[in-house]
């Protein structure tokens, strides 16, 4: 289910920045609304809070209705703003609060079957995100077009073989090792969780080019839909990995 919602980072490739800064060049050096790096943590705080409320509510109120409607409703305004991100200050807000309703209610189903599992899935998420953005900047890892090639190419294997294991479960087909508890199940959840968190080097160099070209201001929330995700992401196969620990 998290390959639903982890396919955006290629959008904020430096490529697609440059073409929306120059196609509203003049508007910007006139109005002064460009891209702030202080604008854009502000709709990232505003987005997880957003996302903290509706996961609350389905947390404590979960449902297969609030399960699906946060899928659908999530994916819907992710496409909408990928299409369209002059409409992101629209929909990141509203794909926030529907992420929060799936992600609460996937959270309570791990919570049901392993307790404690959920703080430390939100442990492990902070504190990956802390690490990657003190590697970012300190400047350990450089983001070259090699290196986003590679972990778009990476992002992308994952993201098929996902789709193959959710449309293979239809019709009795696993993809193999990749939900097992063993030793290989583990080292795939692994791999997959390292390829996520160097997904947010990619979403840190978004802010810093966003805002060193110039961006348009409705880029401030693009930028923080694209870091959500890969959040949300991060999350969910953290909770994955330790559920195969805890079923050991």
């Amino acid at each position: 289910m998290a390959k639903l919602f982890e396919s955006k980072n290629p959008f904020l490739s430096e490529k697609a920045m440059e073409k929306r800064v120059l196609q509203r060049e003049d508007l910007i050096i006139d109005s002064g609304e460009a891209m702030t790096m202080e604008g854009a943590i502000n709709k990232t705080l505003i987005l997880l809070g957003i996302m903290a409320i509706t996961t609350f509510i389905s947390f404590v109120m979960p449902s297969q209705l609030f399960l699906f409607v946060g899928i659908g409703g999530g994916l819907i305004a992710v496409l909408v703003a990928v299409f369209k991100p002059s409409a992101s200050p629209i929909a990141a807000p509203v794909y926030a609060a529907f992420e929060g309703l799936f992600v609460g209610s996937i959270s309570a189903i791990f919570a049901y079957e392993s307790s404690g599992i959920v703080m430390q899935a939100v442990a492990l998420t902070m504190g990956t995100l802390l690490t990657m953005l003190i590697i970012y900047r300190s400047g350990l890892i450089k983001v070259t077009e090699k290196f986003k090639a590679g972990i778009l190419m990476a992002t992308g294997a994952i993201m098929i073989v996902y789709l193959i294991s959710f449309f293979g479960s239809f019709v009795g087909f696993q993809v193999p090792y990749l939900h097992d508890n063993g030793m290989i199940g583990i080292g795939i959840s692994l791999f997959i969780i390292a390829v996520a968190a160097l997904n947010l080097i990619l979403d840190f160099d978004a802010y810093d080019k966003g805002v060193q070209m110039g961006a348009p201001k409705y880029m401030e929330w693009y930028v923080s839909l694209g870091l959500i995700v890969t959040l949300v992401w991060l999350y969910l196969e953290f909770l994955r990995l330790l559920s195969k620990f805890s079923s050991d």
